[in-house]
């Protein structure tokens, strides 16, 4: 008996893992698109953003808002985040984003592991990071595969895919806008 009919689902699940990572859409298909994406200016002073974290089935399980300030410190921005949950908890984050040139960042936080790193072309950011994120007392290393579009001078949405083994486990997205 052939092991996909033995377990019809395996051949399903081994699909969707292989083309997971087969996702058409590139930096570059975005270098005509305005206005160009720069974090560093983006960034630069008072944000104020919202989001949704859906969780694999796309169930809404956490809503929250951030309150970002930027500063410029030479070359990099540092970005300090302030998360408030639905439920109730605080978290903070600080990012510091250097670019490495031709469209090119690097990004370190306390709680990513290792560097982040991201692309930019025209109004379209990718960033992708390890990060240790807990989870019911667990804590679990995962994959951010994030896609940023600024729409305009003030106005930038985030759409993050969270993975783990190769799966998407979960999907965050955001909202900023600038302060006026």
């Amino acid at each position: 008996m052939s092991l996909t009919r033995r377990w019809p689902g395996l051949l399903v699940l081994l699909t969707a893992v292989g083309l997971e990572g087969c996702g058409g859409v590139r930096v570059e298909d975005y270098a005509e698109t305005a206005p160009a994406f720069d974090p560093r200016r983006f960034f630069d002073g008072e944000v104020q953003a919202w989001g949704i974290v859906q969780d694999w089935r796309g169930r809404v399980v956490r809503r929250f808002a951030v309150d970002i300030r930027g500063q410029r410190d030479g070359d990099a921005i540092v970005l300090d985040e302030s998360f408030r949950y639905a439920d109730g908890e605080r978290d903070t984050r600080t990012w510091r984003i250097t670019p490495d040139g031709d469209g090119t960042y690097a990004g370190r936080a306390d709680d990513i592991v290792g560097s982040a790193r991201g692309e930019a072309g025209g109004s379209a950011m990718r960033w992708r990071y390890a990060m240790d994120l807990a989870v019911d007392g667990r804590t679990w290393r995962v994959a951010f595969d994030d896609w940023m579009w600024q729409l305009d001078e003030r106005v930038l949405v985030n759409r993050s895919r969270i993975r783990k083994f190769g799966l998407t486990v979960a999907e965050v997205t955001l909202f900023m806008q600038r302060a006026p």
